[in-house]
C-alpha cells in the first residue's frame, strides 16, 4: 500500500501522468471515493500521458469513454449508474479488461468480476483542507506491486 498526498489538482494530475507511463495493455485501474474527491481529474492526468487530457469527461451516463492513441486502447469506465453486475456483462464490459487500459470509477461496484490483477486507488479529502486529497493506491498482484513501489521513488 502507499499513500500520496495531493495538494492540488496538478499534483494529482502528476502521479496519475506518472502511473500512466508504467501501464500496460491488459492493466487496469480501479478509483474509489466520494464525488469531487478526485477521480476525474485523475483521468486528466492519465489520459493526458497519451496527450488525450482535453477528451476526459466523466462517462457517468455512457457508462465508457473509449480512447486510443497509437496501438493502445484507454477506457474510462464509470459504473456507477449500473444496477447489477449482469448490466456490466450485458455491454461487453469484461471485453475492455483486456484490449486495453481500463481507468474504472466507481470500480468497487464491481469488484467481483475483476481480474486478479489491478489496481485500486481510494481517494478522500482532507477535512480542513479542501484542496487537499489523499490518495490510497493498493495493487493486486506482482507486477502490479512493482508498479506501486517506482511510484514511492
Amino acid at each position: 500500500m502507499f499513500e500520496f498526498t495531493s495538494h492540488n489538482e496538478n499534483e494529482t494530475k502528476e502521479i496519475a501522468f506518472k502511473l500512466a507511463s508504467k501501464l500496460e495493455r491488459g492493466d487496469i485501474v480501479v478509483l474509489s471515493g466520494d464525488l469531487g474527491s478526485g477521480k476525474t481529474k485523475f483521468t486528466e492526468g492519465f489520459l493526458s500521458y497519451w496527450g488525450l487530457e482535453d477528451e476526459a469527461s466523466s462517462p457517468t451516463y455512457t457508462i465508457v469513454n473509449e480512447h486510443k492513441k497509437d496501438d493502445i486502447n484507454i477506457y474510462h469506465l464509470d459504473v456507477y449508474r449500473l444496477s447489477d453486475m449482469g448490466e456490466f456483462y450485458a455491454i461487453g464490459g469484461t471485453e475492455y479488461f483486456t484490449n486495453g487500459i481500463c481507468v474504472i470509477e466507481w470500480g468497487e461496484l464491481i469488484e467481483d468480476i475483476l481480474p486478479q490483477n489491478y489496481i485500486k486507488i481510494s481517494f478522500s479529502k482532507d477535512e480542513n483542507d479542501d484542496s487537499i486529497r489523499y490518495l490510497n493506491f493498493k495493487a493486486y498482484g506482482l507486477r502490479l506491486l512493482s508498479v506501486i513501489e517506482e511510484l514511492k521513488r
